[in-house]
């Protein structure tokens, strides 16, 4: 009985409800739209830095992620990424081997980190080939060609055609050097990484540091990022070797991981203001509304209503607004990150984050960019109607009547 008079009292006051409608339905679609985008440029972030540098997952001989080493290596790789390609939803995988060493051309030098690629694996995996700013990718696995980081070229004065010259130290506790054609400089949007990089293709790394068919990691890229944590422990499984660490890139990019996450409770401030203004605009209508019926709340109880069923009559009507608001603030922001999934936002001036520009910030599709703001306007709608529910409840007939 009380909600059916709740429910005809919305259409009663139709200024009043739409206004409270509006405040409801903008402080839904304001929410969801914050986290479609955030999720969506989060997301966007996370798979082109994972993808095109250090993978979605890794692995390593067990130990190496924590003290990192030249005689920790992953034996029999091909066996090893034959098994991982077996994995269901594994696209691509590239095996690298490191080690440091000392560069050279003419009088430069400086030191450098030594990285064997298998070109055809690595452009497959993270699109090594549109790194190349200057020169050509590897003509053969074998051939005798270096490439650098741009940075490093820079410190060396290098330029594509001169000889490069690479002193290490091999596993076998000889003095590794050899003599090199650079062929091409790298740009992969980390300064830092392109100071020191110094790429090989993988069997002329491997003769150099004496590491015949041995590596120190494999990483894999997944078709989708938010299976990393499941297809992690499938390869782990489809492995199963306690000599090899499997881990996804939360781990093996903690840095990056955790200034993500930073950066993301930092826009639940944004999320919080939009909810206070959505607070106070029902707060507003809402205690209007019942400043303006106080003769109605009077008669009510004068001929017998408790209290309680007057507190309900409120939050009743407060309810029956915040779900017909909810339902569709869902619909229209669900229509809004679809468009903008798919047509993005363009930026009046790239941004870059992690060493990746954007150009544009693009939405996600996803229940929770629904569900929260559902969640917490409803709640919110909720909690402000209690403080007029119980002024409502608590009035005098007498006293209302003769205010009026």
């Amino acid at each position: 009985m009380v909600f059916k008079i709740a429910f005809r009292n919305v259409f009663r006051q139709k200024r009043r409800t739409v206004l409270t409608a509006l405040t409801l339905l903008g402080g839904m679609v304001l929410s969801a739209l914050s986290i479609g985008l955030t999720d969506g440029t989060y997301a966007a972030v996370i798979d082109l830095f994972t993808r095109t540098r250090l993978g979605h997952i890794q692995i390593h001989a067990a130990g190496y992620l924590d003290k990192p080493a030249l005689f920790k290596t992953i034996d029999d790789f091909q066996r090893v990424g034959e098994a991982i390609a077996k994995v269901k939803g594994v696209e691509a995988w590239a095996p690298r081997l490191y080690s440091a060493g000392l560069v050279a051309v003419r009088e430069k030098s400086a030191g450098a980190q030594i990285i064997g690629i298998d070109p055809g694996r690595e452009v497959m995996a993270t699109r090594f080939d549109r790194k190349i700013i200057a020169g050509r990718n590897f003509a053969t696995d074998t051939a005798p060609q270096a490439m650098v980081g741009k940075g490093l070229a820079q410190v060396l004065q290098a330029e594509v055609g001169d000889e490069i010259v690479v002193v290490s130290q091999a596993a076998d506790g000889s003095l590794a050097n050899a003599l090199y054609s650079l062929v091409g400089i790298i740009d992969s949007g980390d300064e830092l990484s392109d100071r020191m990089a110094f790429y090989l293709p993988l069997p002329v790394a491997q003769e150099l540091l004496v590491l015949p068919a041995r590596v120190h990691e494999i990483v894999v890229i997944v078709d989708e990022l938010d299976r990393v944590g499941r297809l992690t422990g499938e390869i782990a499984a489809a492995l199963d070797d306690p000599g090899l660490a499997v881990a996804p890139w939360q781990e093996f990019a903690k840095s990056f991981y955790e200034a993500m996450q930073m950066d993301q409770r930092g826009n639940w401030i944004s999320l919080s203001i939009i909810l206070l203004i959505v607070a106070i605009g029902v707060l507003n209508t809402v205690l209007m509304s019942v400043l303006e019926r106080t003769r109605e709340y009077g008669v009510l109880k004068a001929v017998g209503t408790q209290p309680a069923q007057i507190f309900a009559l409120v939050i009743y009507e407060v309810n029956v607004i915040a779900v017909a608001s909810i339902v569709a603030g869902a619909a229209l922001s669900l229509i809004l990150n679809s468009w903008l999934s798919r047509h993005g936002i363009a930026l009046p001036q790239s941004f870059t984050f992690a060493g990746v520009e954007f150009k544009e910030m693009n939405a996600a599709v996803n229940l929770r960019s629904i569900l929260i703001p559902a969640i917490t306007v409803f709640l919110a709608a909720n909690l402000v109607s209690l403080f007029p529910s119980l002024k409502a409840a608590r009035i005098e007939p007498a006293r209302a009547m003769r205010l009026h």
